[in-house]
């Protein structure tokens, strides 16, 4: 019979793993945990030892790909699952998961329900988060960069986005550990855009924030999402702000004004607001007073 190992990293994660590992147990073989935490006093590895998970330590490295390469090659199991602390599974995909094994795919993506400030956020690119989550050991690893895509090989299947074959992702809770995530990831970010030869522009600080505000609200149904969704638009434009803020930063905050640097930004905002036109119309409004103001 196909062995099933679900596979979960964890830094300070004592206050979640439990729900997490109380989700997904009754449905695999065996649950290898790799923690990652330099902090002494967690217990995450106490708590899931005592609910039968196989611990391993792994050095931090700020992001979750390398350690959940080495989780790969501590399981035992045929297939794999990957499940993370803040996240659980419901029933009505975790008896999914044997017969899912037994089918003519060898990965499969599922979907994911994000939870963000106390609300299921089903539009703003957060639903159906689709995840490479459950695969035949061996199709699948991942390069160790932040946020990167997984290398697979096989072929794969999307699970139907229904809230019944969704992980159930408790994301951010509150706004501080929004920002604390940014200013972390964000780090890194950075460094990959820098070696992969990105060479900063200042028009970036303009382009990139309002690009990934529009993709957020207006393109990704953000409105939907009620007032969560603006704030979440903005918080993710904020994000790549603060991103591009730091690459200036890393050349020594060198000044790139010109002489005609208030036209050169004056036209790289009537750019944008071409942009927002595209989504919101050309009788705007609020896009005609922007306008009046920069001619």
């Amino acid at each position: 019979m196909t062995k099933i190992s679900a596979c979960i990293v964890t830094w300070n994660e004592e206050k979640n793993i439990e729900r997490c590992i109380r989700s997904v147990s009754p449905h695999v073989d065996e649950i290898v945990l790799v923690d990652m935490s330099t902090d002494k006093a967690d217990k995450t590895t106490k708590i899931a030892r005592a609910l039968g998970a196989k611990t391993f330590h792994h050095p931090y490295t700020g992001f979750v790909e390398p350690a959940r390469n080495f989780s790969f090659q501590k399981s035992t199991g045929d297939w794999i699952f990957i499940i993370d602390a803040d996240e659980e599974i419901p029933p009505s995909l975790g008896t999914q998961l044997k017969t899912l094994s037994t089918e003519n795919f060898n990965y499969y993506e599922i979907p994911r329900k994000n939870l963000i400030f106390n609300k299921f956020i089903q539009h703003t690119r957060f639903w159906p988060d689709y995840q490479t989550r459950f695969f035949q050991k061996g199709v699948l690893s991942w390069p160790n960069t932040i946020h990167s895509q997984p290398h697979l090989s096989g072929i794969g299947k999307k699970l139907d986005p229904n809230i019944s074959n969704a992980i159930i992702h408790h994301h951010y809770s509150t706004v501080s550990e929004y920002i604390k995530r940014v200013d972390r990831y964000t780090n890194h970010q950075k460094e990959i855009l820098l070696k992969n030869g990105y060479k900063f522009t200042w028009r970036d600080f303009i382009k990139k924030p309002t690009g990934e505000f529009l993709s957020r609200f207006y393109q990704g149904n953000g409105y939907k999402d009620g007032l969560h969704g603006l704030a979440l638009s903005l918080l993710q434009a904020f994000s790549e702000l603060v991103l591009y803020l730091k690459i200036w930063e890393s050349e020594g905050f060198v000044s790139k004004e010109t002489e005609d640097f208030k036209r050169k930004s004056e036209a790289e905002i009537k750019t944008s607001i071409k942009s927002w036109r595209h989504w919101i119309g050309e009788t705007g409004g609020l896009l005609e007073k922007i306008k009046s103001r920069l001619v």
